[in-house]
């Protein structure tokens, strides 16, 4: 039986390994789809079974995966509406047509030749995500798949083909994408996130009209004006992409852009009579941070700093004109003394904000080393000096922060007799 398992079954590198060798960019991982074969033949080889939905294992010395070749057939709604066959007839052709794209439906032979059915190489040249088959539109995930290989490549040329996007589209209005689980959701988005462009995301997803459906808090900012001598882009949904862009630019992690696309929610909610201001925008975005979280499964890291740049953004474009009082506040209620770490993720937030704006993205934004300063001010008090006084309780806590205000009040002193730079409007 283990010499037929050995005669018979083939091996094909597939998907992401072989769409990234061809672009000559680095394969991170390598997935293996098996044709020839079975669930018993695979273990009598020593391959480990871990698959829970289809058979999938590891390989017994790479412990790289290994899949059987397979069809699938939709029984329901959503991304766990299949069913799957893997019989050992099953063809890699069989195989790889049930895959999203193109580009990601080429296999390798052990002798390094490309097999592509369904002209992944040319879609290759042509910088064209495009759907394999009409079978695409079963499963709505390939929607946020497509929007975040879109956020991966769109540095090199690559857009959305035309009837996949219309393919998109008939899928939102059908309700597909309303059966979509928010795990899932969340975890496309934040590998979306962290990609070179994560605003083509948001765009590919308000595109097809998925946005409306998943973000409806984020689709609402689209179309909302702004007072142009500040945003000279106008449009709400537009700041809130270019902040998203400038956060990458400054190196801030998935948690930081997320929270910088968020951070101007409440203005979605301004009535029109009161546009282009948007006067206490800040209160009004936090409930619909908060709901947006709690819909879409948002892990309570990316949920926090998202309520603190959400609140706390116009205080920090502020910082060198608030009273020392009041950088104080915000020091604490962003509970920076004990969290420096996110603090300076709220720090990039509000720089990302005040460059994502038309002609000010390479303006210089003071306001973030002024409260790094504070906030070093801040921490250098002496404690043991408040412990000889013999307070407890709140008396305690207020020496400290009577000691903390001193610093600030010198810091901004200091500030005061410096050769201060005009402030950028924010």
């Amino acid at each position: 039986m283990i010499l037929f398992a050995i005669s018979s079954m083939k091996t094909y590198l597939v998907g992401g390994a072989v769409r990234d060798k061809l672009l000559g960019r680095p394969v991170i991982e390598r997935d293996w789809v098996v044709v020839g074969s079975s669930p018993e033949q695979m273990q009598q080889l020593g391959y480990l079974p871990v698959g829970k939905d289809f058979p999938v294992f590891l390989h017994p010395q790479t412990k790289e995966e290994y899949a059987l070749a397979r069809t699938e057939r939709k029984t329901g709604r959503g991304y766990g509406g299949f069913s799957f066959y893997c019989g050992a007839e099953v063809t890699l052709e069989d195989d790889l047509i049930r895959r999203d794209l193109s580009i990601n439906a080429m296999a390798e032979d052990e002798q390094g030749n490309i097999i592509d059915p369904y002209n992944g190489q040319q879609d290759l040249a042509k910088k064209l995500l495009r759907h394999v088959s009409p079978a695409f539109s079963e499963d709505p995930v390939r929607i946020l798949r497509i929007a975040r290989f879109a956020a991966r490549y769109h540095h090199l040329g690559f857009n959305v083909a035309d009837e996949t996007m219309d393919l998109m589209r008939t899928m939102v209005t059908q309700g597909e994408v309303d059966h979509l689980v928010a795990e899932r959701v969340w975890k496309e988005t934040e590998r979306a996130l962290g990609e070179p462009h994560p605003e083509t995301f948001i765009q590919i997803l308000r595109e097809c009209g998925a946005l409306a459906r998943l973000f409806p808090e984020i689709d609402a900012l689209f179309g909302v004006p702004q007072t142009a001598e500040h945003h000279p882009e106008i449009d709400t949904g537009i700041h809130c992409l270019m902040s998203l862009q400038q956060a990458v630019k400054l190196g801030g992690n998935s948690c930081v852009r997320f929270a910088t696309l968020v951070h101007d929610l409440g203005k979605a909610t301004t009535p029109p009579e009161e546009w282009p201001r948007h006067i206490a925008h800040e209160a009004r975005s936090l409930p619909l941070v908060k709901r947006l979280c709690s819909r879409a499964a948002v892990p309570r890291e990316f949920k926090d700093l998202a309520l603190i740049a959400a609140q706390w953004h116009t205080h920090c474009h502020r910082a060198l004109e608030l009273k020392p009082a009041t950088v104080l506040k915000v020091l604490q209620a962003t509970d920076a003394l004990r969290r420096p770490e996110r603090f300076e993720q709220f720090l990039i937030c509000c720089e990302a904000d005040a460059r994502g704006r038309t002609g000010f993205e390479s303006r210089d934004y003071p306001q973030a080393d002024y409260l790094r300063r504070c906030l070093q001010a801040a921490k250098d008090i002496d404690i043991n000096a408040v412990k000889t006084l013999g307070l407890t309780g709140p008396a305690f806590g207020e020496a400290l922060d009577k000691q903390r205000l001193q610093k600030l009040t010198n810091l901004k002193q200091q500030y005061l007799q410096g050769d201060s730079q005009a402030l950028p409007e924010a």
